[in-house]
């Protein structure tokens, strides 16, 4: 079946969704339709293009937006309910357009009109640009929240950056990565509305000085924050909520002593010092960087993003139209803060600045509506990605800033020996100033310290946070601390990316269960009825078949859709960086780091591999394949592996790791021996969109991160909800899985926390798992030697001697538990009842893993508001 036919099913799907379609909205999205087509994008039919067709409908459905978020704002005005306000540098949307018409209950119309016009609807959804403002998780996550926070009629609002040019568009040239910048505006963007009106100054640089009325910040910089708003539906109540994105402008009289010299030219291009503020999005997840730009963009978004907060809350109805509060007590009474890890958490000072030197209120009142009004969720234990901006760059470039953070340390330490007095030692490790070195702001010390809640996103996750990396926080603070497991919008994850699916599901259960997923827990008893079984299989069994006529036609390599489709995706791969010094030579980018130099290369010694462990997958990939060479009668279950990712432009072991996996691949791929019975495909420019074709035609979803090491994930939950089987560590949101659905649906290895520990304790010499495993031993040794680069042997050596000395995520001591996991895969596999049957559970469990529940757990628990179920008044009423 070649890419972008219909099967049967989807066809009579099709048929039956235009059937239902009311008559009079179908006529009304077909004249919407056409006057976008002649009045917005100047065109006709005899001259079009796909592309003009695209913008037509995304105006058409954003017409039926429009209403309802007008409608929602006016509501929230005459309400003055309490507003969410989610600070996230990162926002990973995919596409907009299905996603709206599923969530207006739409798609039937638009796919029904545009029919009857000659056009598929599917062929304009696949021209949308990704809007891929995020590496990976962390931005998937707020794009998932900000879904749910419309579901629940929460007045909620998300704020970030509109970058110019969001993460890199990868492309495989001879198995390594390249890197094209993703311009995913050159087309322009239907969804958003600029709003020049609110546009805000933002300040850098400059001095504090003393007056009579207290500190003063002065001559500064300032750049223009320019707010672009995109609408975000609820699902089918109305509410549509907003998106604002701040980009970065000079303002009218940029470098005046320019134009004063005459130099016009010279003035004009040095806008761009200000515009590159918004410009691109930094590649890097759970790795700090502390790029002066990086820290422009992270204030830039704060200071715009309170200034907004604090005008949205003074100008209130209160009876008279534009009353205005003169107070700022009731803010933490209006106003809820969430920061989407430290990137935001300037957002503390900041406020606190505002309040201090605008509203001139006293510190201890600043500072209790600071605490009251910020919240603060952690999203890594790696030591890497917390954020330590050094105090030399944050008194350059936010002098009065770091004044405030110096005497929010002087109180809390204060504090801190007045429960312990006398403890030297702890003082030092709670200080939000590290001393050692050069002086640095720890900035998850300083969201703690400003903050009323702390919370991880999985139950592991947030246990560690408190045993651990912020053990001394906890027991100071034990009140502060929670857990708010993560989750997936259904809606996205199930009822875009698996229509059939989501059919079937709504056929036994009824239509309420994407706004409450604790439904699908009905659908237990039917994990052993046959005819169930056939039905969700012949599901999974179509959308493989859909998805390897794709890869052949994408890649050339002809896929087995009757094998077992194991697949590790990740938005990015999130490694520690090294960067050249000079000819041969390589050097750490992180000041005190360990490193040694081996055939010119510079690996670091503590933090070079990765905690995802893709390579504990490609050392699987090639004992499967010595095993089928050395045995090539056996009786093996074919399998296809799929990887995929994107390592930021610097990450040098990473971009080896993309390059290993291509080059195995190649081997394999081409291997007579071989057959089908074994396949390697890189899935290159991994992103949402892709994501949305993968994850509905997964047979088995490897979550295979070192336990201890994993936040939570929502990747893994994303292929659960879907009928995939998880092979996985008990680590993040694993651990919860298998509670969902008991050790027996879900294939788990390796050791536990407690055991990583110990082996940490007891030190860990890889060698020994080398010396005492010949299949081990192998795969490293074709890995050093370049058999899978053509005899060069140097190519993969530096991964050999990753594995084999400087593995801090201890890939060895895993391999041989993981292997015999994988044999268990297999024969769980060959039984398609039993795969069915745990399969089934698998969807039945995953109630708990909806972003909308993660939701309503932070309104209740964090901030302090009840979401609501209700539905706003229909859109068609007058406005």
């Amino acid at each position: 079946m070649s890419a972008g036919v219909k099967t049967e099913a989807e066809k009579r799907k099709q048929i039956s969704v235009r059937a239902i379609a009311d008559v009079e909205d179908v006529n009304s999205m077909k004249k919407s339709f056409n006057r976008h087509l002649h009045y917005t994008l100047v065109k006709d039919r005899n001259i079009a293009t796909p592309r003009d067709y695209f913008f037509a409908l995304a105006h058409t459905v954003k017409d039926n937006l429009v209403s309802r978020w007008i409608r929602t704002q006016q509501h929230y005005y005459d309400k003055d309910p309490k507003r969410v306000y989610y600070l996230s540098l990162e926002y990973y949307m995919g596409r907009t357009l299905t996603n709206t018409m599923i969530n207006l209950g739409i798609q039937g119309a638009c796919d029904e009109a545009l029919y009857q016009m000659g056009l598929d609807i599917e062929n304009l959804e696949a021209i949308e640009e990704d809007a891929g403002l995020g590496n990976g998780g962390l931005g998937r996550l707020a794009a998932c929240f900000l879904d749910s926070m419309a579901t629940l009629g929460l007045a909620a609002y998300g704020y970030g950056i509109r970058y110019e040019y969001g993460i890199f568009a990868q492309r495989i040239v001879n198995g390594e990565q390249t890197e094209e910048p993703d311009d995913w505006l050159r087309f322009g963007n239907p969804w958003e509305k600029a709003r020049p009106e609110y546009t805000i100054p933002v300040n850098f640089y400059g001095k504090v000085v003393e007056t009579p009325e207290g500190k003063k910040w002065i001559d500064t910089q300032v750049v223009l924050a320019l707010p672009y708003d995109s609408p975000v539906p609820g699902y089918k109540n109305n509410v549509v909520n907003t998106l604002r994105l701040w980009s970065a402008k000079s303002p009218v009289d940029f470098n005046l002593k320019f134009f004063n010299n005459g130099d016009y030219i010279q003035a004009v291009i040095d806008r761009n010092v200000a515009e590159n503020i918004s410009r691109v999005l930094y590649p890097n997840d759970n790795f700090f960087e502390g790029k002066e730009l990086r820290l422009k963009q992270e204030y830039f978004m704060c200071a715009a993003t309170l200034q907004d907060i604090v005008r949205r809350y003074k100008v209130s109805k209160f009876g008279i139209r534009d009353a205005v509060r003169t107070s700022m007590d009731s803010f933490p009474d209006k106003v809820a803060i969430q920061l989407n890890d430290t990137h935001p958490s300037l957002a503390i000072p900041e406020l606190m600045r505002i309040l201090l030197d605008q509203e001139h209120l006293p510190w201890d009142n600043a500072w209790d509506i600071t605490t009251r009004t910020c919240a603060y969720t952690n999203h890594t234990v790696l030591p890497e990605a917390l954020e330590r901006w050094p105090c030399s760059m944050l008194a350059c470039i936010l002098p009065r800033h770091l004044e405030i953070i110096y005497h929010i340390n002087h109180l809390h330490l204060e504090e801190v020996l007045r429960k312990w007095p006398g403890d030297l030692d702890r003082m030092g490790r709670m200080s939000l100033i590290e001393e050692h070195g050069e002086k640095k702001v720890n900035m998850a010390h300083l969201s703690i310290v400003g903050s009323h809640a702390v919370n991880g996103v999985a139950w592991l996750h947030s246990e560690i946070l408190k045993s651990d990396l912020f053990k001394d926080f906890y027991e100071m603070w034990p009140e502060k601390f929670q857990n708010k497991t993560n989750g997936i919008t259904p809606r996205r994850w199930l009822l875009l990316c698996n229509p059939s699916l989501a059919d079937l599901i709504t056929d036994k259960l009824g239509d309420e269960w994407p706004s409450h997923l604790d439904q699908l827990a009905k659908l237990k008893p039917l994990a052993k009825d046959k005819m169930f079984q056939n039905e969700v299989m012949k599901i999974k069994q179509e959308n493989k078949m859909r998805l390897a006529a794709q890869l052949e036609n994408d890649y050339g390599v002809e896929i087995n859709p009757s094998s077992i489709f194991d697949i590790q995706v990740k938005e990015k791969f999130q490694l520690y960086t090294v960067e050249k010094a000079g000819v041969g030579t390589w050097r750490s980018t992180e000041e005190n780091d360990n490193f040694c130099i081996i055939d010119s290369i510079l690996l670091q010694v503590k933090r070079i591999h990765e905690y995802k462990r893709q390579l504990l997958n490609v050392l699987h990939i090639i004992t499967l394949y010595n095993r089928i060479k050395k045995n090539p009668k056996g009786n093996f279950v074919p399998r296809t592996v799929m990887i995929g990712g994107k390592a930021a432009p610097g990450y040098y072991t990473a971009k080896k790791i993309i390059k290993l996996v291509n080059l195995v691949g190649r081997v394999v791929n081409n291997d007579p021996v071989i057959g089908d019975r074994l396949k390697v495909i890189y899935l290159e420019n991994y992103r949402v969109t892709m994501a949305e074709q993968i994850i509905p035609a997964a047979d088995l979803s490897e979550q295979i991160s070192t336990a201890g090491t994993e936040a939570s994930g929502t990747g893994n939950m994303k292929f659960m909800l879907n009928g995939a089987l998880t092979i996985g560590t008990m680590d993040g949101a694993n651990v919860e899985m298998a509670e969902e659905m008991g050790e027996d649906n879900i294939f788990i290895f390796g050791m536990r926390v407690e055991e990583v520990e110990a082996l940490k304790v007891k030190g860990y010499d890889a060698m020994e798992y080398y010396n005492s495993n010949e299949e081990l031993k192998l795969c490293i040794d074709q890995i050093k030697d370049g058999y899978f680069s053509d005899g060069n042997a140097g190519e993969f050596s530096d991964i050999a001697d990753i594995l084999l000395k400087w593995d801090r995520f201890y890939l060895l001591a895993d391999y041989e538990d993981y292997i015999k996991c994988q044999d268990r895969v297999n024969e769980a596999f060959m039984n398609k009842r039993k795969w069915a049957e745990m399969a089934i559970n698998n969807i039945a469990s995953s109630g708990k893993f909806s972003s909308d529940r993660t939701i309503a757990e932070y309104a209740r628990e964090i901030w302090g508001v009840e979401p609501s179920w209700e539905k706003l008044p229909s859109p068609h009423e007058k406005v």
